[in-house]
């Protein structure tokens, strides 16, 4: 089973409703169809219906439609966003306009009350309009203290990882992370790897040295964010410094790190910074041929995720199936 299927059949069972703010795209009501269609999630459409429908002949029959110029409940939402945002200098009114002329917000309180469950967002906003709604909104998750962004990498060798699968992170946000940083963004890591593929994680913290082979102020930060997980978790499958080939290859673990129970078999790979994780899946992608599924965001309090702007349809539907079996963890 791909992992796609995986996903789809773990958001079907327990469906979960995702709000698409972006529904004059017709990309997004073509992915809404197919969700509908195969019964992957409930689907939250923002917007004047009408007008929506007339950007073609999609069946969204099935879909709900909320214009936020007729909703009800706008002022509930209004007077909730005021007061969550009036010590940065929100007033109502610009909480109620906010509301009214941005579809982002407004998604993103949808999900802050519980009228929704997610937001896939991203096919015509910028990756920074799309998340500081939900920064600024939804925060981060009780058991986080920093969001970040992975990628499910597919390898075509199945030898590697959890049958070929891997979490990648971060990849997407944190420039440059601190070890405390670092230590977080392996937690959520590990955390996104059991709750969407379903396998134990076992995480390797990288770096251009494995267990000493290097000596430099960027190894010792890999160094420490592993014993900062170490001391507090010491049932978290973790180890590094480690070189990729070492976190990966058992025959090159054997070498480089035999007394390792994480090098040879890692599937979760935390980069040392986003230069490298960027740089690492995307490498991954067009050298290897590896499926890249992402950027997956991880550590809000609900899950908000974005969407390439050159997305496809297809693509649609995976994050939002992603997002789904995300809201089923919260």
């Amino acid at each position: 089973m791909s992992f796609l299927d995986l996903i789809k059949n773990k958001a079907r069972e327990n469906k979960k409703n995702i709000v698409l703010p972006e529904s004059h795209e017709p990309r997004i009501l073509q992915a809404a169809e197919i969700i509908l269609k195969e019964n992957i999630a409930d689907i939250t459409l923002i917007g004047d219906k009408k007008n929506i429908l007339e950007n073609g002949s999609y069946d969204l029959s099935g879909a709900k439609f909320i214009n936020p110029n007729d909703y009800d409940n706008l002022d509930n939402l209004a007077n909730k966003l005021y007061e969550l945002r009036k010590n940065k200098g929100m007033t109502l009114e610009q909480a109620h306009n906010l509301l009214l002329n941005n579809d982002l917000y407004f998604a993103v309180m949808l999900i802050k009350e519980n009228l929704a469950d997610g937001m896939v967002a991203g096919a015509i906003n910028s990756t920074a309009n799309v998340l500081r709604p939900a920064l600024q909104i939804l925060k981060t998750a009780k058991d986080a203290k920093l969001v970040s962004g992975i990628f499910v990498i597919i390898s075509q060798n199945k030898n590697l990882g959890h049958n070929g699968a891997f979490v990648f992170g971060d990849c997407a946000i944190n420039q440059n992370p601190n070890p405390e940083e670092l230590a977080e963004i392996a937690k959520s890591s590990a955390k996104s790897f059991k709750n969407l593929l379903g396998a134990e994680p076992i995480v390797a913290m990288l770096s251009h040295s494995t267990k000493g082979s290097a000596k430099h102020a960027d190894v010792d930060k890999v160094i420490e964010a592993t014993n900062l997980i170490k001391n507090n978790n010491p049932d978290f499958l973790i180890d590094g410094e480690l070189q990729l080939d070492a976190a990966v290859i058992d025959s090159v673990a054997k070498i480089k790190a035999k007394e390792s129970q994480v090098a040879g078999k890692a599937n979760v790979l935390i980069f040392p910074d986003l230069d490298a994780g960027n740089i690492g899946y995307k490498i991954a992608q067009r050298f290897g041929n590896a499926e890249a599924y992402g950027p997956i965001t991880q550590g809000l309090a609900k899950p908000v995720n974005d969407l390439s702007r050159g997305c496809s349809a297809e693509d649609i539907v995976g994050v939002v199936a992603i997002t789904a079996v995300q809201a089923q963890n919260n």
